[in-house]
């Protein structure tokens, strides 16, 4: 199978993992005798400081040419600390994803037994949490109408929704359920927000054509309390652009680190694969950052393009690391790995199995393995 990857590095980190995801799609190409022609384009703050755009002509015209794409981190402090600045990375990141109208954000949450104790919540509170939410990226208060501060220091976003584009990322959302533990978990605001008051109407609608699935609701401040009282309560989360959001960064951080999260955006033109985490600017160029999130988003593209096998051979790879504590700094290693030597380390197993470790290759150096 041939695919066209438009591959978007992005800033901070994204160069460094995103050289991770490239060695093990040519793994992957090498064993399953696919073949992915990969195609580089510039966004966020690279793409400000080269072209004075957040997100190129060069790279949308690559993107809607493409079977799919990766995207690593978009964002730089000197946008962060500057409030004035008129273009900035993020820009470029909800430009994307208006322009390939990426409706559906799917974010997995899944917690590794040997990583619980590093975890914020107590161990009891984290056995059994499987969720996944799924987040409606394209409407709402991101893109709605802006006032911006005038001079009588009033500014205003507008929060817009049409059934529509609720029922769009409904019918999926309880599909997805069915093959998992069959409950749906809507978030909202509907004691206080019209919008989320459609969001109600409008879902409790659809969830009478999925009888078998169990439907409930929350508002959206008991629901970020639940998530850390008791996560394992959730299994599909359908939630608006903002609340999405929010309770993805807090999910996140459940499994003991940001860098095992990957995360999907389904669209109608094209679809985009991008880790949870951000830019990590204090970390770029240093060789420390955690590639795993960036090579399961990998692992998401595969399967949305039907290649399923060599999906799950990463997802059995990069469960096996992190299970036996291969990885970098930020998981508290038994066997510490830089950013790169990770990549080699996967994309070798992937190519070679996982016959090739054993403790004193593992103790002794990664170019024992490689």
């Amino acid at each position: 199978m041939k695919k066209n990857i438009a591959i978007l590095p992005g800033d901070g980190i994204g160069p460094e993992i995103m050289a991770q995801a490239k060695k093990v799609l040519n793994a992957i190409s090498d064993k399953y005798g696919h073949s992915f022609e990969l195609k580089t384009g510039l966004i966020g703050a690279v793409a400000i400081n080269q072209t004075g755009e957040p997100l190129p002509e060069s790279t949308l015209d690559l993107c809607l040419d493409s079977d799919a794409v990766l995207l690593a981190a978009v964002g730089h402090p000197t946008f962060d600390n500057d409030p004035d600045a008129k273009v900035r990375p993020e820009q470029g990141l909800l430009g994307l994803r208006k322009a390939l109208d990426l409706f559906i954000n799917i974010r997995p949450v899944k917690i590794y037994p040997s990583m619980i104790k590093f975890a914020a919540l107590r161990p009891e509170l984290l056995e059994g949490v499987d969720l996944v939410i799924y987040r409606e990226l394209s409407s709402g208060i991101y893109f709605g109408a802006k006032h911006e501060r005038d001079e009588s220091g009033y500014a205003s976003d507008l929060c817009a929704y049409h059934e529509n584009e609720i029922l769009r990322i409904a019918h999926p959302a309880f599909k997805a359920a069915r093959q998992r533990k069959k409950k749906v978990t809507l978030v909202d605001k509907a004691n206080v927000l019209a919008s989320s008051r459609l969001w109600r109407h409008t879902v409790e609608e659809v969830s009478k054509s999925y009888p078998d699935v169990t439907f409930e609701k929350l508002y959206v401040d008991n629901a970020a309390m639940q998530m850390v009282l008791a996560p394992n309560q959730f299994d599909v989360i359908l939630t608006s652009n903002m609340f999405g959001d929010i309770l993805s960064d807090l999910s996140s951080v459940l499994g003991g680190s940001l860098g095992f999260l990957p995360s999907s955006s389904i669209g109608t033109r094209s679809s985009v694969f991008e880790p949870v985490h951000g830019s990590y600017p204090t970390a770029a160029g240093k060789d420390i950052a955690n590639p795993t999130a960036m090579i399961l988003s990998v692992k998401l593209m595969l399967e949305e393009l039907g290649m399923n096998e060599a999906a799950k051979e990463i997802e059995t790879v990069v469960d096996y690391c992190i299970q036996h504590r291969i990885g970098t700094q930020d998981i508290h290693p038994k066997y510490e790995y830089s950013c790169s030597q990770m990549g080699d380390l996967i994309s070798s197993i992937i190519l070679d199995g996982i016959e090739i470790l054993n403790e004193k290759n593992l103790d002794s150096s990664v170019s024992t393995i490689i």
